[in-house]
């Protein structure tokens, strides 16, 4: 996921991000500063514009296209392969290609922390029984 799709999931919440990915992924968004007059309302819903505008208003934004995260949610959500390309316009094969790229980054990521205590390595010459008072 890129930066600005970051910031923009962080903003909206995964609702209002999959509004603004389905409506303008892809593309250069002016943001309004006056939410009441805007068209977006009607694509992505007023408290959404009024997110957006608290940060981006008066500017362009580039709204990523973020198909992984995409592909995710409708995953999630029961759909097929088939349904999940029709809604991102792409090929069946591509959504697999997706979901074994993501799968594949899943099982190479390194577990940096061991979440057990016993596991965590003391300090040389301490010992952590051992509290002054």
């Amino acid at each position: 996921m890129s930066l600005m799709g970051e910031q923009l999931l962080k903003r909206l919440g995964p609702d209002g991000y999959l509004q603004l990915l389905e409506n303008y992924g892809g593309i250069r968004l002016f943001v309004p500063k006056s939410v009441e007059r805007s068209e977006l309302t009607t694509a992505i819903g007023f408290e959404n514009v009024r997110l957006l505008s608290e940060r981006h208003g008066a500017e362009y934004i580039k709204v990523p296209l973020d198909r992984e995260y995409r592909a995710k949610i409708y995953r999630a959500q029961g759909l097929s392969h088939a349904r999940i390309a029709r809604r991102l316009g792409v090929t069946e094969n591509a959504v697999e290609k997706l979901f074994i790229r993501d799968r594949r980054r899943n099982e190479n990521q390194i577990d940096m922390f061991d979440t057990e205590p016993a596991a965590l390595p003391a300090k040389a010459g301490m010992n952590m029984d051992k509290r002054k008072a």
